[in-house]
């Protein structure tokens, strides 16, 4: 039995404030999750688990015909307050994202940002993502690693307290924990395997480095703001070519092969 909260609008979760690195992580995750869906003039675009919209709304500015697909009927009504008298808006639709209501092809890019660990079902998901898109079309999924460099370091350094320091771990949810409201733990090697199943990946790539380390989040707090933005910069620079260590991992790629028969929704 599947029993969710379709009224949970994520005001729970989302931060008063911010860091400087947490700022460039979540800039540079949309940044760069919307520039692979090359969304423009003509083409139709889908926002999986779209949320409070934001996402749908920047793809909407740059000309495409986008719809944004939401289950929780909340989220897609603080959406909906942020429509503007400026064409073109997104069309909001509620749907689960293992049972989306569209025909085969519908689309020409698919994303899904920070949302796939989210679903109980992330196979049947992706399953349909690759389904709605059309043959030579883009899926693009961005998820969080939690065998990240910096998982792996404060898992190391709880390790090293524990052991050789009979020092207790800080209570609550550490780093490399998995939230509650996630179902799976995503790793580089499962996110490919999962979504290789249903998609030709092209693309793979990581966003930001180090996030949640100790000491490193008030090191960049304390650095000019240039200087903080260089060095965010170079280690987003070694993200992108080392995805397996990154704190975000993107991956894009085309439809595999459909079978002769298809149904529409």
């Amino acid at each position: 039995m599947r029993v969710l909260d379709l009224d949970r609008d994520m005001s729970d979760v989302i931060p008063t404030g911010t860091t400087r690195d947490s700022q460039h992580l979540f800039e540079r995750m949309t940044e760069r999750t919307l520039a692979l869906a090359a969304a423009g003039p003509g083409r139709r675009v889908l926002d999986v688990a779209s949320g409070f919209g934001q996402d749908a709304q920047a793809l909407a500015r740059r000309g495409a015909f986008v719809v944004g697909a939401e289950p929780s009927g909340r989220m897609l009504g603080w959406a909906r307050l942020q429509r503007t008298e400026t064409p073109p808006q997104p069309t909001w639709v509620q749907a689960w994202a293992d049972r989306l209501p569209f025909a085969d092809g519908s689309f020409d890019a698919v994303i899904c940002k920070g949302a796939i660990d989210h679903f109980d079902q992330p196979e049947a998901a992706m399953a349909e993502m690759a389904r709605v898109v059309r043959r030579e079309g883009r899926v693009v999924l961005a998820i969080a690693n939690f065998e990240s460099l910096a998982c792996r370091v404060v898992r190391g350094i709880d390790v090293l307290r524990e052991t050789w320091f009979a020092q207790p771990v800080r209570r609550g949810r550490r780093h490399y924990d998995v939230p509650a409201d996630h179902f799976t733990r995503y790793e580089i090697d499962l996110m490919r395997e999962q979504a290789s199943r249903f998609l030709e990946l092209e693309h793979c790539e990581g966003v930001s480095l180090a996030w949640g380390i100790p000491g490193w989040t008030r090191a960049v707090e304390r650095l000019p703001a240039a200087a903080a933005t260089r060095a965010l910069q170079l280690l987003s620079a070694v993200a992108r070519r080392v995805p397996s260590l990154a704190d975000v991992v993107l991956l894009a790629g085309r439809p595999r092969a459909r079978r002769a028969s298809t149904t529409s929704r």
